[in-house]
């Protein structure tokens, strides 16, 4: 793998978590920490509420915990955050929440500190941060016209913070029951309204044989004690959990969700499960409708609105439907991809080029580049590629387990060409073009060798193929400086071809 160069470097986390504002800033935090920790950095968390099932976590995971004695978001909380991360000589610092302002941004920059804000809404009148994260559905560029001109966007689900535990999951997929009985409800760490109480009222009026629900709850919630008295008097096989560890496994078991409309939304789409949104807050309005746009969960909208029948209504129109519940899958894992961590820290470190996985929107920036004309002439069939065909043969690709298609992205996050792989069994043959004009910048090993860490990411790959017409010398000498090597001559499709190899253990 290529090195992020942050070995022995300090991330400075300042987010909290609580009943009222619940556990998902902290969390996705904990996820970027932990690719920190991961690339060898050293993470520190720094917090002004007290959250002790939360920081136990984090220090079973090697990571440090400090406490600021001072109001959230105020300027003293500002100055001994800044103090302490210049104490640390932190290489960043990490602010997420809605009551960190532009003023907390400009404290911070003045003392000289590199910041990553994380956001969900615009909610700052002003973004002083040296790179603004919005890994949301409707993340777009209008949202932060008030920006230094250094600041960067790195904007939508691309960017997802997927903790750990998640990415174990990579390149999973659901099996669909006819029927689905298994149910997970989790709506939040906090709930402070209680709106998992009126969840499991309308699961009871399901009636459906041998139905299973697992309900989520954080450890402090306050309504804990009444939820297990109605899971008491419940006909349904219904179990409360707290302080679940390992959401993924429960993810995988269940064959549909019931969830708020926020960072777990995420967390479900990667792991391929349908579910019915219900909005507990202003900011999970957006969410809840993206989703639902796309095919990839059923919106109720908000939870005061939506009643016990609404509720009954919008899982039956999951649990009947295989054919819904697996379009549904599809659609989340092909929107999540599960490098959202490796792509921030690549932009922190001004990484000079990122990958994402290719989705439908791409269809029309492929076929343009793959009818550019160099790239036709150094192709084994240099044919026009029509509109219709490209369309039908980029469906079925989608669709196939075997093929991984990434866009890359400069350090602007605009695309710059194109690597993809057919994998057969442990080995893979290699496809990359460089936009017509980004050629000559050095982009084409670094595509290349990019292209194959990730891959490695995704599937447990020993060999990667490459076949070269003899005459594209600029393509051969690309791959050799990615570390591929020579095998000699061979005739691919009535071509003399040059045959370079990636091996894992070279």
């Amino acid at each position: 793998m290529m090195s992020t160069g942050i070995s022995g470097q300090s991330l400075i986390i300042r987010a909290d978590a609580s009943t009222r504002i619940g556990t998902g800033h902290l969390m996705r935090c904990l996820a970027l920490a932990q690719a920190w920790q991961d690339a060898g950095g050293h993470a520190v968390f720094v917090m002004a509420m007290e959250s002790p099932v939360q920081e136990a976590r984090l220090q079973s995971e090697g990571m440090e915990v400090v406490h600021l004695a001072t109001e959230q978001g105020s300027v003293e909380d500002t100055k001994q955050t800044a103090a302490f991360a210049q104490k640390m000589e932190a290489s960043w610092v990490v602010v997420d929440g809605y009551h960190f302002d532009v003023d907390y941004q400009q404290i911070i920059k003045d003392s000289g500190l590199s910041l990553l804000f994380i956001d969900d809404i615009g909610h700052a009148d002003h973004y002083h941060a040296d790179v603004v994260l919005n890994q949301n559905i409707h993340a777009n560029e209008r949202l932060y016209v008030n920006r230094e001109s250094y600041t960067r966007l790195l904007l939508g689900t691309p960017y997802v913070l997927l903790r750990r535990e998640f990415l174990k999951w990579r390149g999973w997929r659901r099996k669909i029951p006819e029927v689905a009985r298994r149910i997970l409800v989790t709506l939040g760490g906090g709930d402070p309204d209680n709106v998992t109480l009126k969840v499991i009222q309308a699961l009871q009026q399901l009636k459906i044989l041998d139905l299973e629900a697992k309900v989520v709850v954080g450890p402090n919630n306050a309504h804990l004690e009444g939820l297990h008295c109605e899971v008491e008097r419940s006909t349904c096989n219904v179990q409360v959990l707290t302080a679940v560890i390992d959401m993924p496994e429960l993810m995988a078991w269940a064959d549909v969700a019931v969830s708020a409309g926020g960072s777990t939304c995420w967390e479900l789409a990667f792991m391929g499960l349908p579910n019915v949104v219900l909005v507990l807050a202003g900011n999970q309005v957006p969410i809840a409708e993206g989703l639902s746009a796309k095919g990839i969960a059923l919106s109720l909208g908000w939870y005061e609105r939506a009643s016990d029948v609404d509720i009954d209504n919008g899982l039956r129109n999951l649990l009947f439907s295989p054919e819904r519940q697996a379009t549904m899958s599809l659609k989340g894992q092909a929107l999540i991809d599960g490098a959202g961590c490796k792509r921030v820290i690549g932009a922190m470190n001004r990484k000079r080029l990122s990958l994402r996985s290719a989705s439908e929107q791409d269809c029309k920036l492929l076929w343009k580049l793959v009818n550019e004309l160099d790239v036709r002439k150094s192709a084994f069939n240099s044919d026009f590629i029509p509109w219709e065909d490209h369309v039908r043969w980029f469906s079925k690709k989608l669709k196939d387990p075997h093929w991984f298609q990434f866009i890359a992205l400069n350090h602007q996050d605009v695309p710059i060409g194109q690597v993809r792989f057919e994998v057969m069994g442990e080995e893979a043959d290699i496809d990359v073009n460089i936009d017509k004009y980004k050629r000559g910048l050095g982009y084409g090993s670094l595509l290349i060798q990019t292209g194959v860490e990730e891959l490695a990411s995704h599937t447990p790959i020993k060999a990667v193929h490459a076949f070269i017409k003899q005459e594209n010398k600029v393509s051969i000498k690309a791959f050799q400086k990615a570390g591929f090597k020579n095998q000699g001559v061979e005739v691919v499709k009535g071509h003399i071809s040059v045959h370079l190899v990636c091996r894992n253990n070279e």
